[in-house]
């Protein structure tokens, strides 16, 4: 049985350009770039957890990092209020490592 997945919005503050290329890079092998520092990616738990480990190694105190999970509920509602290409549909795509 698979493990369950879910989106998550993965928004940074990298006060260094050296460290931010980094970060960046490697969150494009995870998911979608929506805004300047804003990533969502659909992951597993396991998947979440390597992220966020290979994160933590490229970022220092002064950065910050947070990982939202959306409900599946949260995520059927956003075309409610939100513009129509706010969060286009996609089907799973294939991780770049």
């Amino acid at each position: 049985m698979a493990e369950a997945k879910n989106w998550y919005l993965i928004c940074y503050d990298i006060r260094d350009a050296k460290r931010w290329r980094k970060a960046y890079k490697l969150l494009q092998g995870y998911g979608e770039r929506i805004q300047y520092s804003m990533f969502r990616c659909w992951l597993n738990q396991r998947t979440r957890e390597k992220l966020r480990w290979e994160l933590e190694r490229i970022l220092t105190d002064e950065d910050s990092l947070l990982l939202i999970r959306l409900s599946q509920h949260c995520v059927e509602n956003l075309v409610l209020y939100n513009r129509s290409d706010a969060w286009p549909t996609l089907k799973e795509g294939h991780q770049i490592i």
